[in-house]
């Protein structure tokens, strides 16, 4: 808080006095960044690689926020059951669409929507997740690029979930 403080040109007692704890500062930024996650990675269930190679764009230009999110995760584990957050109708309005999209015959309606969405999403940030493999990537892969990464989750998506014919 003292950091924040500095860096904001105020006292550690006024950002106390406008957020009353850290966790309170942490879930007005974390809904800000949850807010830029949603309007950044819109799902079209027609081009799910495409999603997942948004996300992963996202993450990779601001490693900061996958960090923030995890970390949001970690500590503030009953966030996540608020039914009425931004974030839970995002991810219900993300099912729907994947639920429309079986039945319209988009997407195989043997998968469990939320298995999608789950799916996808851990893909896509896998990188984002991992750094110490993707450290290795950049010694050891037969191309360190991170387009090379992109390409790849991109690939593992189009397989798992084909475009209709």
């Amino acid at each position: 808080m003292d950091r924040i403080a500095k860096q904001a040109r105020t006292s550690k007692e006024r950002v106390y006095a406008y957020f009353r704890s850290k966790e309170a500062l942490y879930a007005h930024i974390a809904e800000r960044e949850t807010t830029a996650l949603i309007e950044a990675t819109q799902l079209d269930p027609a081009d799910l690689p495409g999603y997942a190679g948004t996300l992963f764009d996202h993450f990779a230009a601001r490693p900061d926020h996958y960090r923030l999110i995890t970390w949001g995760r970690l500590e503030l584990a009953e966030s996540a059951d608020n039914t009425t957050s931004p974030l839970q109708a995002t991810i219900a309005g993300k099912l729907e669409k994947l639920r429309d999209a079986q039945r319209i015959g988009l997407l195989d309606p043997a998968w469990d929507p939320v298995d999608v969405l789950a799916l996808i999403n851990q893909i896509a940030m896998t990188w984002a997740g991992q750094p110490e493999i993707a450290a290795a990537a950049a010694d050891q892969a037969v191309d360190p690029s991170v387009t090379a990464r992109r390409a790849a989750l991109v690939t593992a998506v189009e397989r798992m979930f084909p475009r209709p014919d």
